[in-house]
């Protein structure tokens, strides 16, 4: 037998170290699995400064979870067991790293915890609206319901995430080649174009003068102006990140021309959509609040709703409460008013995601639709500008040489 050093992770995320004295690394990491621990390294040596973590991805991760929902919504409903029905999802997952998190789930199922806590036990990939919304589920036993509207959920939202993400690439390429063009211009082609002045000596055009006066300044204060921007953005980058930079960065956000108002109808669809799904599914009103805010990328918007529970604790409803906020729409106040008259609160909320979540799609197409042309405006006077310089040039070397 050999000693085997190992690293593993508890179903509570804690760590595990220590040695095994077993034949195989494939023997250590089945007694670790015995022991109800996740392997994250078996080896022969301790592996130095490594960073404990479960396998976990960034890319494709909300597609895994929306393809997970999906499956588990069609084979609950069809009657399968939920162990059962974990298990055929494990095998179905297309991405290892996250066949790993579901047999993970499975396993603390097993454990004897509610699905809802086995979930929990993996934040990075199951939200507090997914959790609470499955702990709701398996209190009135209506769990494929549940994965139903979760599913609704988050394909809703990825498609407007989608959406969003696709029609900016093609202004920020266009915003790319432009900047890239200029800088090439300055750098490279006016510089060349300079010397042939120079040699003649002759008396340049005033639009040619201010060019290659220009291109001289960017070749030689270029790279401090450069590393000004980027000093500039790493100090903003940290800024952000504290409680106070992320609270006026996504202010200012809110006030950027066209893109401001796209920005808050696409965070009012989301605060609704997941209103819609909470109050669906009998969360109750002030938690489904600070679920429904805990999920939010604009931290102004889901400080005001800070206002809004406070409202609705001292019973004074939903509508006026998120008025008084200042931070939605008009039109999500009076869609409220109806939806608590009325008694459909959560119709209108998912009524209010349909709209906003179209609103926002609108917005975007306006942004875009005056950006590019804008963009492919700027960047027609500065070729032009350069052009005329050049042919002026050119022409007073021809009278010269008449």
């Amino acid at each position: 037998m050999s000693g085997y050093y190992f690293k593993a992770v508890t179903s509570t995320g804690d760590l595990r170290t220590g040695v095994l004295a077993c034949d195989t690394e494939t023997a250590a990491a089945k007694e670790l699995r015995r022991q109800g621990l996740t392997p994250v390294y078996i080896g022969l040596e301790p592996k130095k400064g490594f960073q404990i973590k479960l396998p976990k991805f960034v890319r494709g991760k909300r597609r895994d979870v929306l393809f997970f929902t999906q499956e588990l919504s069609t084979l609950l409903n069809a009657g399968v067991p939920l162990d059962r029905a974990l298990s055929i999802t494990s095998e179905l997952t297309e991405h290892a790293s996250f066949r790993s998190i579901v047999l993970d789930v499975l396993r603390v199922l097993k454990g004897g915890k509610s699905l809802a806590d086995s979930l929990a036990t993996h934040p990075d990939y199951f939200s507090d609206l997914f959790v609470n919304m499955v702990r709701a589920g398996e209190a009135s036993g209506s769990l494929g319901v549940v994965f139903e509207r979760l599913s609704e959920f988050e394909r809703n939202r990825d498609e407007l995430r989608g959406y969003i993400i696709s029609s900016m690439i093609y202004p920020a390429l266009l915003t790319m080649v432009g900047i890239a063009s200029i800088v090439i211009l300055m750098t490279f082609v006016v510089p060349r174009f300079a010397a042939v002045f120079e040699e003649s000596r002759m008396r340049m055009p005033l639009p040619t003068k201010v060019l290659i006066e220009t291109s001289r300044v960017v070749q030689t204060y270029g790279w401090i102006a450069l590393a000004a921007v980027a000093a500039l953005a790493v100090a903003l980058y940290s800024y952000t990140r504290t409680r106070a930079g992320r609270l006026w960065w996504d202010s200012l956000r809110l006030r950027f021309p066209l893109i401001g108002d796209a920005l808050r109808k696409a965070e009012t669809a989301r605060f609704a959509r997941a209103m819609a799904t909470l109050i669906a599914n009998s969360v109750p009103l002030v938690q489904s609040i600070g679920i429904a805010g805990a999920i939010l990328n604009n931290k102004r918007i889901a400080g005001s709703l800070e206002i809004v529970s406070q409202g609705v604790k001292r019973g004074e409803g939903l509508a006026n409460p998120l008025r008084r906020a200042g931070e939605f729409p008009p039109l999500a106040g009076h869609l409220l008013s109806v939806g608590e008259e009325t008694g459909r609160l959560d119709q209108m909320f998912a009524r209010m995601a349909d709209i906003y979540e179209a609103d926002t799609r609108a917005a975007i197409k306006r942004f875009t639709s005056l950006f590019e042309p804008l963009l492919i405006l700027v960047m027609g006077v500065v070729v032009g500008a350069f052009i005329l310089s050049m042919l002026l040039a050119i022409t007073s070397i021809n009278e010269v040489a008449v």
